[in-house]
């Protein structure tokens, strides 16, 4: 079904209720910070069971439940680059390697926020042709793809340490990637990460942290325009119940990720990710899926 629109901002989740955005925030939590695409599933899933879109503006603002989930895991991570960066700083020391990872994570944001605001207003149109299956089906089969060929033709040796200026550059430019339904952030970052030859629990790690800036960006930014907007309250209470369970279900989904990339490294998400494409565009062109 179509979404909803208030503004201009596509405003589908309001008419879902409590019940069917709890469901869809366990979806959208756990499909958001796994290399599956959190996108491809709020349209798929809503459209089987015949629900309404929840819209982008739904996805987007999902982002901070990803925000809480990733510093939730990886605090001890966070602490250390906030605390030794400032400590660097206050020492003006330039070489601090928490200080350069740090500075690192600033230069890789900046691709996405220019894309972002260049194209925010085709992002959060309702009836977005980003947000049409065959956009999603596509992506999802190409980043498959791209994964497969990152896990099986290069050397997975590096470390996290070990990132340099060319590193963030890329996997922040792979990050651009994100705003096309489909795609997924995580994956897009994994698979750049990949390719500069880290370690599977590595180029997560790195993607999770480099994602911070973009992730808390995305979210907040996505609550300012609903604010604009002029939602209502039951709307923000119903959106507040979304991010509350999609907080605790992104949390398990990174336990969940560490391991299977510990077991299996990334081969699970490259079938999962070329069938649920295939299934997405063989359902629309049978017109199971709309």
């Amino acid at each position: 079904m179509a979404g909803a629109c208030t503004q201009g901002i596509d405003t589908g989740f309001v008419a879902l209720g409590y019940g069917k955005v709890g469901v869809l925030g366990i979806v959208q939590g756990i499909t958001e910070l796994l290399p599956i695409s959190s996108t491809a599933h709020m349209r798929i899933v809503p459209a089987l069971l015949g629900w309404q879109d929840p819209g982008s503006a739904f996805s987007a603002a999902m982002q901070l439940a990803a925000l809480a989930a990733v510093v939730s895991y990886f605090w001890s991570d966070v602490r250390a680059l906030v605390m030794g960066s400032l400590s660097a700083l206050a020492r003006r020391d330039v070489q601090d390697p928490h200080l350069r990872f740090s500075l690192g994570i600033v230069l890789a944001t900046i691709p996405i926020v220019i894309a972002g605001l260049l194209l925010s207003s085709l992002l959060n149109a309702c009836d977005s042709p980003l947000r049409s299956l065959q956009v999603i089906g596509l992506s999802c089969i190409v980043m498959g793809l791209l994964l497969a060929f990152a896990q099986k033709y290069c050397n997975h040796t590096r470390q996290i340490g070990q990132a340099g200026w060319l590193d963030f550059i890329i996997v922040g430019v792979a990050q651009v990637g994100a705003l096309i339904p489909g795609v997924s952030r995580s994956g897009s970052t994994l698979t750049a990460a990949l390719f500069r030859d880290f370690e599977a629990k590595e180029a997560a790690r790195f993607s999770f942290l480099m994602g911070l800036p973009a992730i808390m960006a995305a979210g907040l930014k996505e609550f300012y325009e609903l604010y604009k907007a002029g939602i209502g309250l039951e709307a923000w209470t119903i959106l507040g119940f979304g991010l509350l369970i999609a907080s605790l279900s992104a949390f398990a989904a990174i336990w969940g990720l560490m391991r299977l990339l510990d077991r299996f490294s990334s081969w699970p998400f490259v079938i999962y990710r070329i069938g649920l494409g295939l299934i997405l565009l063989i359902g629309f062109q049978l017109g199971y899926l709309i």
